[in-house]
């Protein structure tokens, strides 16, 4: 199975190969790798894309220790070094775009382009917090109860097609895992400041019906980003990639299409 030794961690990667300019895509909160199967079957053929499992989940171990989004850009950029790859099109869904967006201040060098799912660049308000630290909460005490994991499923993914399949792979995992993750999550700094200079091409694709997200912060990402034409908008939630993939898909080849061009 292909793991990569980076930053003292053993991520978990898949790479379709190939010559096709490099495309790595970087998943969101209490998802994996897995959730850009759609974005994988279609972009294959052209790209070389490689999908991976952050810290604390799917096949990548939490280390119990704290870490932060900079230290997820810092695994990107390792990971893309384990594959012997300078620079990349880096693409994210929530807080695979908080690293996305970090590893472009980073190394802006290594980043060809973004592509933004479902993300922002500032925290959330004291509101969404304490609802999202009630639940975490729960989460740790008690693992995520039918009822917990329900409303949680609802938040990200509101799809009956794939909510029991994401709801399964959480009861499946130590739930102590979590803990240094969602400590990352709520703690995050806020780059709202920062992110007007990074200039690569960006392309913000958000779903209207996001609760966790919501549409005027990916509005004001687009605003902030010099390499940004606008959102686009899909029907759907947190996670549109995974549950409307079709627009989604066609906006990232698009945007793809007029870079390789």
């Amino acid at each position: 199975m292909p793991f990569a030794d980076v930053n003292g961690q053993r991520l978990y990667y898949e790479d379709t190969g190939g010559d096709g300019p490099p495309v790595i895509f970087s998943h969101g909160f209490l998802m994996d790798h897995e959730m850009f199967a759609p974005q994988v079957e279609v972009l294959s053929d052209s790209h070389r894309v490689i999908t991976w499992d952050e810290r604390g989940f799917g096949q990548t171990e939490a280390d119990g220790m704290p870490f932060t989004y900079w230290d997820s850009a810092a695994d990107c950029l390792g990971l893309l070094d384990h594959l012997g790859i300078d620079r990349a099109v880096l693409g994210g869904m929530s807080q695979g775009g908080f690293l996305s967006l970090r590893a472009a201040l980073t190394a802006p060098e290594r980043v060809a382009a973004l592509i933004l799912l479902d993300t922002q660049a500032g925290v959330d308000d004291a509101e969404t917090t304490a609802a999202n630290d009630a639940m975490n909460h729960i989460w740790l005490t008690e693992g995520p109860t039918d009822d917990l994991a329900a409303i949680v499923a609802g938040i990200i993914i509101d799809d009956e097609a794939h909510n029991s399949h994401w709801i399964a792979k959480w009861k499946a995992r130590d739930r102590e895992s979590f803990r240094e993750p969602y400590q990352c999550l709520s703690t995050r700094d806020d780059i709202t400041d920062k992110v007007a200079a990074i200039s690569c091409p960006a392309l913000v694709v958000h779903g209207t019906e996001d609760t966790a997200i919501t549409m005027d912060r990916a509005q004001a990402l687009a605003d902030l980003l010099p390499g940004c034409d606008g959102v686009v908008e899909v029907a759907g939630a947190h996670a549109v990639n995974l549950t409307n993939p079709e627009p989604v898909n066609a906006a990232i080849v698009a945007f793809l299409d007029g870079l390789d061009g």
